[in-house]
C-alpha cells in the first residue's frame, strides 16, 4: 500500500516503521499517535498513549480473544485490567479510558513501563542515519533520546523525560502530512494490523471486522422468520426447553459472534433474551446441546418446505445470511432426511466450534 508522497518529508522511512517487529507494539503505538494527532494535540504523554493502546487492542483481546504474540506484554496487561477491573469484554471505550486513567495498581503500572522501554525510540529506527549497529542503541535511555533529538526530520522529539509522564513533540510538518492524509495513513496502519493479527491467528476467521468494539448485529430477518414459524407451532429454548414468546425471542449464535464474526444462518437459532444474556460470548457445552439444536434446527427445515409463507421468509434470510452454495446445498436444499441433515450440520459446526475452544472461548452450560 502506497503512502502519500511529500516533497518535504521522507515517505520511503515512514513506511518502513513497520518493520522488524516481533510483537505488536510498534502498531498501537504508532497508531495512538496518529489518532491523538487528529484529535489535534501536538504534544503528547507516554502514558496517554499506552491508554490509547489498551483500548485499542482491547476488544482484539478482551472480546474477540486474538493472539497479539507469544510473550505481548500489551495482551498480558489487557487480561489482567480485564480481571481485576470488572469491566465487560464489549465495554465502551470511554469507560476503559477512565478506568485506566485513575488506576494505580502497581502490576498495571510495571507493565506500562515494560511497553515504553523500546517502541517509542524504536519506532523512528528507519530515520535514525546516525544511529546504525547495536552499541549506539544500548546507551541507556536519557541518553537515547539526547541522539534522537539530534536526528533530523524525525515525526517526533522527547522532552521531560519522566518516566510514564515523558512527552513527545509531533514536529509541525509531520502533524500537517498526518491530518491531511489521516484516512489512508489508518487504513495503511489498518492493513498493516490485520496482517500482523492473520499471521498471529492463522486459523480464526474474520480478522478484519474484530479490530473495533463489537457492532450490533442486524438479524431482523433472522427474527421474522422463527416468528412466523412460533405462529404455526410452539417452539422451545434448546438449553432450557423454555417455550419462546414473541417477546421473549432472542438470536443466539451458537458459536459467539465475537469468535465467527459473521451472522450466518447455520450458527443462528432462537433463544430467550435472559440465556442470550447470561450465555454471552461462551460456547455452549456440545454433548450437552449440539443434539437440541439439531432437533429444532431441522424442525425449521421440514416447516421451510411444508409452508411456503415460512419459505418465502427464508428467501428473504437467505440473501443476506446464507453466503456459501456448499452450505446451501448441505442443509437447505430439499428432500434432506434427519441422519443427513444432522451429520451436516455437525460437519460445518465441529470445526469451528473446536477451533473457538482452541483459542480460549470457555464453555456454558445453563444453571
Amino acid at each position: 500500500m502506497q503512502l502519500p508522497y511529500s516533497e518535504e518529508l521522507n515517505i520511503e522511512f515512514l513506511s518502513r516503521i513497520f518493520d522488524n517487529k516481533s510483537e505488536s507494539y510498534k502498531l498501537f503505538w504508532f497508531q495512538a499517535i496518529v489518532n491523538k494527532i487528529i484529535a489535534g494535540k501536538h504534544i503528547l504523554i507516554y502514558d496517554e498513549l499506552i491508554n490509547e493502546m489498551i483500548v485499542d487492542a482491547w476488544y482484539m483481546v478482551a472480546e474477540y480473544k486474538l493472539n497479539l504474540g507469544p510473550s505481548d506484554t500489551l495482551e498480558t496487561l489487557i487480561l489482567y485490567l480485564h480481571d481485576i477491573s470488572g469491566m465487560k469484554a464489549s465495554e465502551k471505550k470511554s469507560q476503559i479510558l477512565d478506568y485506566l486513567n485513575h488506576c494505580q495498581d502497581k502490576k498495571v503500572l510495571e507493565m506500562k513501563r515494560t511497553l515504553i522501554q523500546n517502541v517509542p525510540y524504536r519506532l523512528q529506527a528507519p530515520f535514525m542515519v546516525n544511529l546504525k549497529g547495536s552499541k549506539e542503541w544500548n546507551v541507556g535511555v536519557k541518553r537515547l533520546i539526547e541522539k534522537i533529538n539530534q536526528e533530523k526530520r524525525l515525526i517526533y522529539y522527547f522532552s521531560d523525560l519522566s518516566g510514564l509522564s515523558t512527552t513527545i513533540c509531533i514536529e509541525s510538518q509531520w502533524y500537517s502530512y498526518i491530518i491531511k492524509n489521516q484516512e489512508i495513513l489508518k487504513g495503511w496502519i489498518q492493513f498493516n494490523l490485520i496482517m500482523y493479527l492473520q499471521r498471529r491467528n492463522p486459523n480464526v476467521p474474520g480478522i478484519a471486522s474484530k479490530l473495533n468494539a463489537p457492532l450490533d448485529r442486524k438479524l431482523g430477518k433472522v427474527i421474522k422468520y422463527w416468528k412466523t414459524i412460533m405462529e404455526i407451532m410452539p417452539i422451545r429454548d434448546i438449553f432450557g426447553n423454555e417455550k419462546l414468546t414473541i417477546e421473549n425471542l432472542s438470536i443466539d449464535h451458537f458459536i459467539p459472534w465475537s469468535y465467527v464474526a459473521h451472522d450466518e444462518f447455520w450458527n443462528l437459532h432462537p433463544t430467550t433474551k435472559s440465556i442470550n444474556s447470561s450465555k454471552s460470548n461462551n460456547l455452549p457445552d456440545w454433548n450437552t446441546y449440539f443434539k437440541s439444536l439439531c432437533v429444532l434446527e431441522y424442525q425449521s427445515y421440514e416447516m421451510m418446505w411444508q409452508y411456503k409463507i415460512v419459505y418465502d421468509e427464508f428467501k428473504k434470510c437467505s440473501n443476506e445470511h446464507v453466503n456459501s452454495d456448499d452450505v446451501r446445498m448441505k442443509l437447505y436444499r430439499p428432500g434432506l432426511s434427519k441422519d443427513d441433515f444432522y451429520g451436516n450440520l455437525e460437519g460445518i459446526l465441529l470445526p469451528v466450534y473446536e477451533s473457538a475452544r482452541n483459542v480460549g472461548f470457555r464453555s456454558w452450560v445453563k444453571c
